[in-house]
């Protein structure tokens, strides 16, 4: 039963009809809503039941029979935005949960990297591995949320090559979705952690994390999933009236690791002895090198 003005008065409208309306002061008798204790102390701190059966008729009581049609309005408000409280909650708990099971892609590619190297540089890789969280961590937090997600304005049409707001976190709430979104642009980062195994210093690969997570990966990711980025699917004039949707990251995180590990791959060549040997003399045969 939504509560809209007409002939600039109150009145409560049925779902269902939306024909059907009834006066602010006499409200549907099928409007139940229950409310917790913390919420009712919100719209009256005095001791009250949790149970609220007629939200007009308990903004009455407590406001008091006197109480202007704005304070009403106001206290029938606030009882009723519990709901969106609890969906908030409800987003916010699935986002930390969401974000803890993408960051664990980080052990899972530290195990195999560590399995599929030689015994000698066990220790570098997992390093290596490690470096991606903590330098996504740095790149992403300082510059690499603003640049994919700063600023984004859903209702403009504008489009814009990356954000330009939040650096260091700076008036963002959301810390939940920055937490999901870290996973992500770190879930990038160690996609190429195999391609570069026994062939990279550890200076190098520290620089090539720091870049990636904090230009490389927030730029794709404002395009396809910013509101205002130009194949976004959530914009209001989206490409080709559709957009990109890539809902899981097949595109945003696996495509962007892919590639820059192929590049990564043209640019170091193959492991040291693998087709040649200390002399530089090409082998008729090239050598195993099986992990441990």
């Amino acid at each position: 039963h939504p509560l809209v003005w007409h002939n600039n008065e109150p009145v409560w409208t049925s779902a269902l009809d939306p024909s059907r309306t009834s006066s602010f002061e006499d409200p549907p008798r099928s409007l139940i809503y229950r409310a917790p204790i913390d919420t009712m102390s919100r719209v009256n701190s005095g001791a009250m039941s949790n149970t609220v059966t007629d939200p007009y008729e308990f903004c009455k009581e407590t406001e008091g029979e006197d109480a202007s049609t704005d304070t009403l309005l106001k206290c029938v408000t606030q009882i009723l935005a519990k709901d969106s409280g609890s969906l908030e909650y409800s987003r916010t708990v699935l986002l930390v949960f969401s974000a803890s099971l993408v960051f664990f892609m980080q052990a899972g590619f530290a195990m195999v990297c560590a399995g599929a190297v030689r015994k000698k540089n066990v220790q570098n890789t997992m390093l290596k591995n490690l470096l991606d969280a903590c330098g996504a961590a740095i790149a992403f937090f300082t510059v690499g949320y603003a640049f994919a997600y700063g600023g984004s304005d859903p209702e403009s049409a504008d489009k814009t090559f990356i954000g330009s707001a939040n650096f260091f976190l700076m008036d963002e709430e959301n810390y939940a979705f920055f937490l999901f979104q870290y996973a992500f642009s770190a879930a990038s980062a160690t996609i190429v952690a195999g391609t570069l195994a026994e062939r990279c210093q550890m200076a190098a690969y520290l620089c090539y994390s720091l870049m990636l997570t904090g230009w490389v990966y927030p730029v794709i990711a404002h395009s396809v999933w910013s509101p205002n980025g130009f194949l976004s699917a959530y914009s209001i004039d989206p490409l080709w009236g559709v957009g990109m949707i890539d809902f899981a990251g097949s595109g945003v995180v696996h495509v962007t690791g892919g590639v820059t590990a192929l590049f990564a791959t043209m640019i170091l060549g193959p492991r040291r002895g693998r087709f040649h040997d200390d002399t530089g003399r090409k082998l008729d045969k090239p050598r195993e090198f099986p992990g441990h």
